[in-house]
């Protein structure tokens, strides 16, 4: 029998006994959706992640700080003051500072092999930002890593490279500060007041060149961000009535690596710099602990569908043995005209794998289905505040990969009856009652 028969056969005996092996084919295919729909998930959210990752920062800068011997937001009572200690700028308990970065920690960490570049992080603190004559509001100024996109809801990212004062306003902002929408506030002014070391408060003017929509980086979208010109302007205004040295003191800086670098060669730059005295902390640390958990749930939900798989494994099992007993005097016929025991081993074993095959498709079909349905409702509701995620994704490697371990885990439940078929008799066989 040649192996295009031998498939053909395998096909047309799958039905023999057609309720017993549809019965089988949806226990397989329970284990297949589940899987399908939960490895979809995690596809989502991951991809979510990384198209959101420049948002967070570009993947070859590194933000470093003075290493701490008391970290940020561990204390059990009020924190000895420090001269040498500025704001962070960073969410955290009243009064939250970290050891300054002078100009002679910069020049430190330049001359450290495997840094390319490092420049300072800027903190500033305005008063409130408004349009016109209208409602003044309290904001912050984002502290944008180095390297830096912005998920754009409207408009352009300030230009660094332009001496013109451009802000981006957060979409939160548009309506309150009195403007008709995204596109109406592109080109109009607004006003920033921050106050000076001698208590001073002023007024500087920026145009509104972008609005920056919601996104994992920034849930509540409650940072301006300026372009460098208006940065510089900022701190400077800021930085007015304190002496040359207190201006120039950073809670972080950015250090910029080879992009090509190996997480070997980056764990070394880290450890060269904490040799030094600093702290490196790349977007995959910031994102490590985000992704591990969502990993970790996907690989617990992925648990209970191989379960469903290892239990629908063993109704292929019934239902191969039921059909070698039910085809016991056939099995003898084909032996006895000259059918190998290796081929008919096969042929109950392609009997299996086809058997995998239909429930795993039909799963696999139905969750794209499914999750697709699922995605596009809950982004117009539920998640319509993170434009951009698709909750189910399916990337077709997956999917093919599913099917793949679905009909090999059907061809290890088929083995034992296919072997038992194999070792038949078949003058024993042909006697069968």
């Amino acid at each position: 029998m040649r192996t295009s028969d031998l498939v053909g056969s395998a096909v047309a005996n799958t039905f023999r006994s057609k309720t017993r092996t549809i019965l089988t084919i949806l226990a397989i295919f329970v284990g297949a959706f589940t899987l399908a729909l939960t490895s979809g998930l995690g596809t989502g959210i991951n991809r979510y992640i990384d198209d959101t990752v420049t948002s967070i920062g570009a993947e070859d800068v590194m933000t470093v700080t003075v290493t701490s011997d008391s970290p940020l937001g561990v204390s059990s009572g009020p924190t000895e003051y420090n001269p040498d200690a500025v704001a962070s700028g960073q969410p955290g308990p009243p009064g939250a500072t970290v050891v300054a970065i002078t100009p002679d920690d910069l020049d430190t960490i330049a001359a450290i092999d495997g840094v390319l570049d490092v420049q300072p992080t800027k903190t500033i603190s305005p008063d409130y930002v408004v349009a016109g004559d209208g409602t003044k509001f309290v904001a912050s100024v984002g502290n944008l890593v180095a390297g830096q996109t912005l998920q754009l809801a409207e408009g352009a990212a300030p230009d660094d490279s332009s001496s013109e004062l451009e802000v981006a306003l957060p979409v939160s902002f548009v309506e309150p500060l009195g403007f008709a929408d995204d596109a109406a506030a592109i080109g109009q002014s607004v006003t920033i007041a921050i106050t000076d070391a001698d208590r001073v408060q002023h007024l500087i003017e920026a145009t509104v060149v972008g609005v920056v929509d919601t996104s994992i980086a920034a849930p509540t979208g409650a940072s301006l961000v300026p372009n460098r010109a208006l940065t510089d302007e900022l701190y400077t205004t800021q930085s007015s009535g304190l002496a040359a040295a207190e201006q120039e003191r950073y809670a972080t800086a950015s250090v910029w690596f080879d992009p090509d670098a190996s997480d070997e060669e980056i764990a070394a730059l880290k450890d060269r710099l904490a040799d030094a005295g600093f702290t490196g902390t790349t977007v995959a640390d910031q994102l490590g602990a985000f992704t591990t958990i969502i990993d970790a749930i996907v690989l617990v939900l992925n648990a209970f569908a191989v379960i469903a798989l290892l239990a629908a494994s063993f109704g292929i099992v019934n239902t191969l043995f039921m059909s070698v007993q039910e085809r016991t005097r056939e099995i003898g016929l084909m032996k006895a005209m000259g059918m190998g025991s290796g081929k008919v081993f096969g042929l109950f074993s392609l009997e299996a794998v086809f058997i995998g095959f239909l429930g795993s498709a039909i799963g696999v079909v139905l969750a794209i289905l499914a999750g697709t349905g699922i995605s596009s409702a809950l982004s117009g509701a539920l998640l319509a505040d993170l434009p951009g995620l698709t909750l189910i994704a399916f990337d077709p490697l997956s999917i093919a990969t599913i099917i793949l371990v679905v009909m090999a885990i059907a061809f290890l439940a088929g083995t034992l009856p296919a072997a038992r078929a194999a070792k038949a008799d078949p003058v024993e066989s042909l006697r069968y009652e």
